[in-house]
């Protein structure tokens, strides 16, 4: 270990990373937001939020980096970093924001909650770091309620996926859509293009976990098995490496991530032949006990092009981290 904060007073429910610049951002239960350089005892910077925190996203553009924070009331700040100054508040719901992601090029935000009667709205990331007096931000609707996931494409940095649960029996659905920023003088409309959606066949078992390839394909889990879908609800590829549940599921460009109850994580990569992307298993890795009775699982699991970062988390113990190499 090279570095620990001191304990904190409130648990700490929520944390964000800036690797650019060395820094950490926590927020706790009682709404305290801290920025940490991860060298010193101390906090670089503390803000006590006026109502408990639910989500945070680190923006970091030209301008420099911002940190946003959706509370909740369903109000949405931007601070900056480190100072958390206040830069801007909107309130985007009268529910809690629990879903908060900048598109890779920062030129959109995301806010979401999940409860029913919330729609999604995408705020034009300049119009919050940047106010304008007696002015509310752009923004549009996503016109579906009930969204429990969303993810950016990672090329394609206007095309956003949301996953939303429908009706009594709570089918899931996928929708897709393309944002646009059209300026016409002084006036700037932006809208939200619908691409494709569909729901998924309700024998199904719903996903809690999704993620995104070129924009075109939609990856997720479902029970044990992990399915790669285009937006538009055709099968392209079911993988079956898990024997339980698949408990957490990570994506980027380049790696998918999916690891279980059984004890085990199993490594993707995206190819690119064909009309669409399809995913290539490249290897399964077993955290393996002391004793042959079931006493952890693999949790999460995180990489980059270098290694493979998870949590192993033991049912009578405190969790611990195990890091793999990557040999591609």
């Amino acid at each position: 270990m090279i570095w620990s904060s001191p304990a904190q007073q409130s648990s700490i429910t929520h944390l964000a990373t800036l690797p650019q610049m060395h820094l950490a951002f926590t927020a706790d239960l009682e709404g305290t937001v801290k920025v940490w350089n991860c060298q010193d005892a101390e906090a670089l910077a503390t803000l006590t939020m006026p109502q408990a925190c639910f989500s945070l996203e680190i923006c970091l553009t030209k301008d420099g980096p911002f940190l946003m924070v959706g509370n909740s009331e369903g109000d949405l700040y931007t601070l900056t970093v480190p100072e958390l100054r206040h830069v801007s508040k909107v309130n985007a719901f009268k529910y809690s924001v629990d879903l908060l992601h900048c598109s890779p090029d920062k030129k959109w935000t995301f806010a979401s909650g999940t409860h029913q009667n919330i729609l999604p709205v995408v705020f034009l990331t300049e119009s919050l770091l940047k106010p304008v007096e007696g002015k509310s931000p752009l923004s549009v609707s996503i016109p579906y309620s009930s969204c429990c996931r969303a993810c950016w494409a990672p090329r394609r940095t206007s095309r956003i996926t949301v996953m939303y649960r429908r009706g009594s029996f709570r089918k899931t659905g996928f929708t897709t859509f393309e944002l646009t920023a059209e300026r016409t003088g002084d006036r700037t409309d932006i809208q939200a293009h619908q691409v494709a959606t569909f729901l998924l066949p309700p024998h199904m078992e719903s996903p809690v976990w999704m993620g995104v390839g070129d924009g075109n394909v939609i990856v997720f889990e479902s029970g044990p098995s992990l399915f790669l879908f285009t937006i538009s609800g055709h099968l392209l590829q079911r993988f079956e490496d898990h024997q339980r549940t698949i408990g957490n599921l990570w994506v980027d460009s380049v790696h998918v991530l999916s690891t279980s109850m059984d004890d085990s994580l199993h490594l993707y990569m995206w190819e690119e032949e064909g009309r669409y992307p399809y995913l290539k298993s490249c290897c399964h890795l077993e955290h393996v006990g002391r004793d042959s009775a079931p006493s952890c699982y693999v949790s999460k699991a995180i990489c980059d092009n270098m290694s493979i970062v998870c949590v192993v988390s033991r049912l009578r113990e405190s969790s611990i981290l195990v890091m793999y190499s990557l040999r591609m």
